[in-house]
């Protein structure tokens, strides 16, 4: 028992010993040296266990970034390279490729048994969010993801009503009791309502517990500028997302989905459609309690951060489907429970600042 004990042991430390060398990761050459390249080779060694970069190839002239160890030579190798690293799959990556991809090359590859992938379709299923950047609108239209049956719209509004009412029901007291605890801590009215954008662009009243004192003037809608605002009860409503509660009331009229893009204030849709790519698209699908881009990233505070998380948004739109949702739901569940939602510390009174003629507002409003 203890020689057979001891084998299993060694084995076990063998395989262990392999796969943290990456010997069982799957081996890919990219095609292309530019920014999506980079982001691939930075999120292939993250996920070294998994894959390995053999080497990339491109023209020397137009390398930019890339180790030098990973370069294999220029596309006019691309076929002796690929016969002599026999990687598992070729990833096309390249920004301008007219003209310039060895179809050839790449055909025999591919008939050769390795796998041929389109630089940002990897880049997606690395990171599980579209590189918009890199997206042409070419690809997005031909794309059969974003093509939803009726059955996969009807599902999501089904599970969202059932699941919305019984919770209503069920926490029908913890309601009662956040509402005494808001009335008892600050003056002000109990809710906080705000205008944003729902689905086709349609203004909702979005519900919110009061987690704020009532502002006396005008001010900032990024949370970071109000944290001074944040009341004691506010503060814990925030960390467990407890603030979001009424928002069932939001799914049960039909504004919102359990699952979906969270909306944004009505006063940022314009300047976000100009500054975000694809931004538009977002609004085709009801907004949600929850979604993919809370989940993965949280709340945003700036215009880079709420570029990234359209990222999210897209592929959710693109993805969407009950079993998505409930692993949004279960990932959101266990935020809550290890009180994982944002409540900033408390920030000395500062003075009202000057607005901008269009200030850009946080999607974790003030309030």
């Amino acid at each position: 028992m203890i020689v057979l004990t001891s084998i299993v042991l060694m084995l076990l430390a063998w395989l262990w010993l392999l796969a943290s060398r990456a010997e069982f990761a799957s081996r890919v050459l990219i095609i292309g040296s530019g920014p999506l390249a980079n982001r691939l080779v930075a999120a292939m060694e993250e996920r070294r266990l998994r894959y390995r970069v053999a080497a990339v190839v491109d023209d020397p002239a137009l390398v930019t970034g890339m180790p030098p160890r990973l370069l294999a030579g220029p596309l006019l190798r691309l076929g002796e390279i690929i016969d002599e690293l026999r990687p598992d799959r070729v990833v096309i990556a390249l920004a301008d490729r007219r003209g310039r991809l060895p179809m050839i090359d790449l055909l025999m590859a591919r008939v050769g048994g390795i796998r041929v992938e389109e630089g940002v379709d990897c880049l997606e299923r690395l990171t599980r969010k579209v590189a918009i950047e890199a997206l042409t609108p070419g690809a997005l239209i031909a794309s059969g993801h974003f093509r939803k049956t009726h059955w996969d719209l009807a599902a999501g509004r089904i599970v969202s009503l059932l699941a919305s009412l019984a919770a209503l029901v069920l926490l029908a007291p913890l309601f009662a009791a956040v509402a005494l605890a808001i009335k008892l801590d600050s003056p002000g009215p109990v809710l906080f309502v705000h205008d944003r954008a729902g689905r086709g662009g349609r203004r909702i009243r979005l519900l919110k517990f009061r987690t704020m004192r009532p502002s006396a003037g005008p001010t900032s809608e990024w949370e970071k500028d109000n944290g001074h605002r944040i009341t004691r009860v506010g503060r814990y409503l925030r960390r467990y997302r407890l603030d979001e509660l009424p928002q069932l009331l939001n799914v049960l009229r039909g504004d919102m989905n359990l699952v979906g893009p969270r909306p944004h204030p009505i006063s940022n849709v314009a300047l976000f459609a100009r500054e975000i790519p694809y931004y538009a698209v977002r609004s085709v699908v009801r907004p949600g309690l929850t979604g993919w881009a809370q989940v993965r990233q949280g709340y945003a505070n700036d215009l880079a951060e709420e570029t990234e998380k359209m990222r999210y948004d897209l592929y959710y739109i693109k993805h969407m489907s009950v079993w998505l949702d409930l692993r949004i739901l279960f990932e959101t569940f266990s935020a809550v429970l290890v009180g994982r939602g944002q409540a900033p510390a408390a920030a000395p009174a500062r003075p009202a600042r000057r607005r901008s003629l269009m200030p850009l507002r946080s999607t974790r409003v003030a309030g």
